[in-house]
């Protein structure tokens, strides 16, 4: 048997239907499908493969009074704009789901397909709540509303499919319903769109300033550790640029597309950073959103979420955060089922984790769980041959943001630069330049605009031993240790007076009262 697809012109005449149908029946032929339009009719039929069965059956056709012409066609008209539809329906990113008046799923899309992780011959012709678990969701089949961005997450024996759900109803031309259209958007896809368009920081090893051996060294074995999985930490002074190391790692990683979270864990009290971190579930707190929220954990997606000053975090949130690390898994506040992660976690801190481990302010067993790659970012001082590259490059960048037309640092600024010990590292030198750019009259930055933190001294430098002290005493440390720092920078009084905002005769004074003389002209 072959199929064979004819068209029939007619005058529009009560019964021509029936009469063609009988015709057909004379003959022994099987009808497969059949559109009747105004003047026009399309049959899709069974014929044999041998004989003239077919041309005998047009010929007698083409004999009814009613019938103007019978011819051979590909395609019955509704049969291709069916296919024209599925092919529409499969290159749209979106899942989605055509559901019909009863409930019943008529039509399946590839990528709803790929979001449910079934084909389509498992899901059609089965009700809705069925699939999706949800009876809620025919609330549009039944009131005609339509919701938008449901979040919906069904888990299933070998996996768990997360997704977002919106939904349209289908009306006829008096209004009714019909049926709904269920659109599905993957999660991770979602978080990879808000990551791209976003446009978070760009920063790969590239961005790096510096050319000292052990800066380079240090990059060099953060490029090897990018390519893994492994969980680093990121070990270093305030202001050497671990956040910048965390960022360029991700970016060297096959992870790159994916989002980067970071979390700063001293920024936040212990409670509020629990539900940061892990998400909260409808209902787990007053002034919970509804629907609950996925933390940073989950935000992450399969990208890179960085958790920054890990040190602060209090013991009872450590021991949350060991068992999400142990487990690949995180449970909402309020909830009782986890929910699986698959992101990549690099950690930073500036405290001496060993001590606090040794002290019981850090559990031995976190240690061990995020110190798989440790990763120590040298201070500033230990690699002062990059100063002149970074200065120059933040001069660069900084001159345009105040609109300034600068050329350079002149040999005694950098000179000042050189020798300073930069307690606040990489972040200290940056806001020295940009404090110059500001200052700066002329087009070359001089020694008079290098004006370091000079007042932000640790009071460990003052001598608490020999028992109690007067304030009057303390206070007399600390303005000498304020004079040396600024007469060894001016080298003259007169300069330090005008720093400092006092008259020459006071500062003389005060030089003479420490013996300080002997900075001066040096």
């Amino acid at each position: 048997m072959k199929i064979q697809t004819i068209k029939l012109s007619y005058l529009d005449q009560v019964g021509v239907v029936s009469s063609v149908s009988h015709v057909v029946a004379s003959y022994g032929i099987n009808i497969i499908s059949l559109q009747v339009c105004r003047d026009e009719m399309f049959m899709e039929i069974e014929v044999a493969d041998s004989g003239n069965l077919f041309e005998e059956l047009s010929a007698k056709l083409e004999e009814l009074p009613q019938i103007t012409s019978v011819e051979t066609i590909k395609i019955i008209p509704f049969e291709a704009r069916e296919r024209q539809l599925k092919v529409v329906l499969d290159s749209v990113a979106e899942g989605i789901l055509v559901i019909d008046h009863s409930g019943k799923i008529v039509s399946v899309n590839a990528a709803a397909e790929h979001i449910l992780k079934c084909d389509a011959d498992k899901i059609l012709w089965r009700y809705l709540k069925e699939v999706l678990e949800d009876e809620a969701l025919l609330e549009t089949l039944r009131t005609g509303v339509s919701y938008h961005a449901r979040e919906m997450v069904l888990n299933k024996p070998h996996n768990r499919i997360h997704f977002f759900s919106s939904s349209l109803p289908i009306k006829d031309n008096k209004g009714n319903i019909i049926g709904m259209v269920v659109t599905l958007k993957d999660i991770s896809e979602v978080k990879e769109l808000i990551h791209n368009m976003t446009c978070q920081k760009t920063i790969t090893f590239e961005d790096i300033i510096g050319n000292s051996p052990l800066l380079r060294e240090t990059v060099e074995v953060a490029r090897c550790v990018a390519r893994s999985d492994s969980t680093v930490l990121l070990r270093g002074d305030s202001g050497t640029g671990k956040e910048l190391f965390a960022r360029a790692i991700h970016m060297a990683s096959p992870r790159y597309r994916k989002p980067f979270v970071p979390v700063n864990c001293a920024a936040l009290p212990a409670e509020l950073l629990e539900s940061e971190l892990f998400g909260y579930a409808d209902g787990a707190f007053t002034g919970a959103r509804r629907g609950g929220k996925p933390g940073l954990f989950e935000s992450a997606g399969e990208g890179t979420i960085f958790l920054d000053e890990i040190g602060e975090l209090s013991l009872d949130l450590q021991v949350k955060l060991l068992r999400v690390l142990q487990e690949n898994a995180v449970r909402r506040v309020g909830a009782t089922e986890e929910n699986p992660i698959n992101c990549r976690v690099i950690a930073a801190t500036n405290r001496d984790i060993e001590k606090m481990v040794s002290e019981g302010s850090f559990r031995e067993d976190l240690y061990y769980r995020i110190n798989v790659v440790p990763i120590f970012i040298p201070p500033l001082r230990d690699r002062k041959e990059d100063i002149p590259l970074l200065a120059n490059y933040f001069l660069n960048k900084l001159k345009k943001r105040v609109n300034k037309e600068i050329e350079g640092i002149s040999p005694q600024a950098m000179e000042m630069l050189e020798k300073h010990d930069w307690p606040g590292n990489v972040r200290e030198l940056e806001n020295v330049i940009e404090r110059a750019v500001n200052l700066a009259r002329g087009n070359v930055i001089g020694s008079e605009e290098i004006r370091f933190d000079t007042f932000k001294r640790n009071w460990q430098g003052i001598s608490f031993s020999g028992g109690k002290k007067r304030l009057a005493d303390m206070l007399d440390e600390y303005e000498r240790e304020i004079l040396i720092s600024v007469l060894q920078r001016y080298s003259s009084s007169r300069k330090a007076a005008a720093f400092l905002g006092v008259s020459h005769t006071t500062i003389l004074n005060k030089i003479n009262k420490h013996n300080l003389g002997y900075l001066i002209g040096k």
